[in-house]
């Protein structure tokens, strides 16, 4: 009996520190989780467990624990910098996919940067993100410098606009977006009827009364969904059927929700996050994510999901070279920097010297009866290479 006991006793010892060898490794997420943006920011969480889910045997294998710990940064600068400095006071958190938002990736990357811990934006176009030269800071999507020209190019080439109406949100986002595509208006000599930002999320009365008195071509509205859907919705409560384009902020499956079916015509964005049929591999992941998270998946939901591997793969490359031991997070934020990665739904990532993809694709989405579609596609590079 003694001998019985003693040796189950030793059994589960071993069994137990064979366990504990198993180093946990953590990645973190940073989106919109509640709140007026939260189909987006939980689209991109969806998609970064998923792709967690996917590399955790491998995690395994390599004698890793993996696990995802999302944060919600509801969309505001305040709260997204004060997760990341929580991210950073955790040690095993080696890497973070986010943010929504440029307004709240330029200073939760700040934040970051001081413990080099890397950031994978799946969606963060505003030029600033990047040009502040963060070693820290990467991005697997299209900058605004060449969003904003792809806009003003539609505008004029396929729209025919003479005269335009220039609308931002007065976010880093908005106004960066909306800058570049008023730049970019003026250089073909396209007349800027008005150009303003406001903060308004309900009452558009004012601003649709100047755009009926200026009669422009075309309406450009450089912001997010929820605050864009209530704005259009007026506009054509007015009888104002001029078209509207915005950017990759209007790349929801909410927006024809917000705008109403009636209305949800002549709207136009351009966008970073391809609409899945646009991706020849997204079959597969869409449907696991459909089967895993009970909704269907959009664009940022498949760059979230890239985002993701690209961090994954970064830090198992990461850990090889450092021997098949857990890396350093400035061992990772190196890898990921330096590495080129396949087999994204996107296409191939690597980054230049700042951070920015070396290639990347812009897509024109035209709303028609509230139903999104692929109008064309677009492929840029960055201005630093």
């Amino acid at each position: 009996m003694k001998k019985t006991a003693l040796s189950l006793s030793v059994l589960a010892a071993l069994a137990l520190g064979t366990a504990s060898a198993q180093t946990t490794i953590k990645i973190a997420s940073i989106s919109p989780l509640s709140g007026g943006q939260s189909n987006l920011g939980t689209q991109i969480r969806n998609g970064v467990q998923l792709a967690v889910n996917e590399y955790a045997a491998q995690f395994k294998k390599a004698g890793f624990n993996l696990q995802l710990v999302p944060y919600d940064d509801q969309a505001d600068p305040a709260t997204g910098t004060a997760a990341a400095r929580k991210i950073a006071a955790d040690n095993q958190i080696l890497a973070v996919v986010g943010t929504l938002n440029s307004g709240v990736a330029i200073p939760a990357s700040a934040a970051l940067a001081p413990s080099n811990l890397v950031m994978v934006s799946p969606a963060n176009t505003a030029n600033q993100v990047t040009d502040r030269g963060l070693a820290n800071m990467n991005r697997i999507v299209a900058r605004d410098d060449s969003q904003g020209p792809a806009g003003a190019n539609f505008i004029t080439d396929t729209l025919k606009a003479k005269k335009v109406y220039v609308l931002n949100d007065k976010t880093a986002y908005g106004e960066g977006l909306a800058g570049e595509v008023e730049k970019a208006l003026k250089a073909k000599g396209v007349t800027i009827s008005g150009n303003e930002g406001t903060e308004e999320k309900s009452d558009f009365s004012s601003i649709v009364a100047k755009i009926k008195l200026t009669k422009p071509d075309a309406i450009y509205f450089g912001g997010i969904y929820n605050q864009i859907g209530v704005f259009i919705k007026q506009l054509r409560g007015a009888g104002i059927d001029t078209p509207v384009v915005g950017g990759d902020g209007l790349d929801s499956s909410e927006l024809p929700v917000i705008i109403g079916k009636a209305g949800a015509n002549n709207v136009y964005y351009t966008t970073v996050a391809a609409p899945l049929e646009a991706l020849p591999a997204a079959k597969t992941f869409a449907a696991n994510f459909q089967k895993t998270f009970n909704t269907p998946a959009q664009g940022f939901g498949a760059f979230g999901y890239d985002a993701a591997k690209v961090t994954l793969q970064g830090i198992l490359d990461a850990a090889r070279a450092n021997g098949g031991k857990a890396p350093s997070r400035k061992q990772v934020l190196d890898t990921i920097r330096k590495g080129t990665y396949k087999g994204l739904l996107s296409g191939e990532v690597s980054f230049n010297s700042v951070g920015d993809r070396k290639a990347a694709t812009l897509y024109v989405i035209k709303l028609t009866d509230g139903k999104a579609a692929l109008e064309t596609s677009l492929a840029v590079k960055p201005p630093k290479n």
